[in-house]
């Protein structure tokens, strides 16, 4: 009977306010302030690689392949497995895994930050998680992939699905990013997007999959743009 009532949720697709809630995680007006950062877009323009739609949509899918999967996307599959089962040890050092990984100051900055304005966000609902209390706790702070991870369990949403919600999110803010910094049109910023679109199904599926022991944070040209950009004399973003 129980693998019956499963089998009937399953093809009724996501609980709309477990969609809903996705859709504002993934949103660009989050109020988390990710619409602040270039996660290193702007300096690779400055560096003059990235001047047009085509060399920007190739740096981001690398960014995605290379970068985003292997860390961000991984870290949340883990700790949404994690927070699902209160697993607090677990979170934890999940946690501590983004932050000293974060190649320059400014990356780790934003990922505290944000993961900071998201728990904020989350105590304002009306019924507040009772697990927010162990995020607030994480030093030094709480990282981005960690509180998504959360308030994608939260949400009672597949893991799947939050991870999608993720990369979506990250890149809705990256064609925004690249529209900016260039700049670009409402059309090349579509186009961009559907481009990223594309790939994500498939990063998802591997982020999944792979393990904690196998996870990485190794970007050396864009941690080499980021430090310039700590530095760059007139900048539109923060990272």
């Amino acid at each position: 009977m129980r693998s019956r009532r499963l089998a009937v949720r399953r093809k009724a697709g996501l609980a709309a306010p477990a969609l809903l809630q996705l859709m504002r995680l993934a949103s660009p007006s989050l109020p988390v302030g990710g619409f602040s950062y270039s996660d290193g877009f702007e300096a690779a323009f400055e560096a003059g690689l990235v001047g047009a739609e085509a060399p920007a949509l190739a740096w981001l899918l690398d960014q995605l392949h290379l970068g985003i999967a292997r860390s961000d996307l991984a870290v949340v599959a883990h700790a949404t497995r994690a927070w699902k089962r209160r697993d607090e040890a677990r979170i934890a050092k999940l946690n501590a895994w983004v932050a000293t990984t974060r190649e320059t100051s400014e990356w780790r900055l934003q990922s505290e930050q944000m993961g900071r304005s998201l728990a904020q966000w989350l105590r304002q609902h009306d019924v507040p998680d009772a697990r927010l209390p162990a995020l607030a706790a994480l030093t030094p702070a709480p990282t981005w992939p960690v509180a998504f991870a959360l308030a994608g369990a939260a949400a009672g949403a597949p893991l799947r699905h939050v991870l999608i919600a993720f990369a979506a999110g990250w890149a809705e803010n990256m064609t925004q990013a690249a529209m900016k910094a260039i700049p670009l049109g409402q059309a090349a910023g579509q186009r961009i997007l559907a481009g990223l679109s594309q790939a994500i199904p498939g990063v998802v599926a591997g982020a999944a999959r792979l393990p904690f022991d196998d996870m990485q944070a190794f970007t050396p040209m864009l941690a080499i743009l980021s430090s310039q950009h700590e530095e760059q004399y007139s900048r539109l973003f923060r990272s």
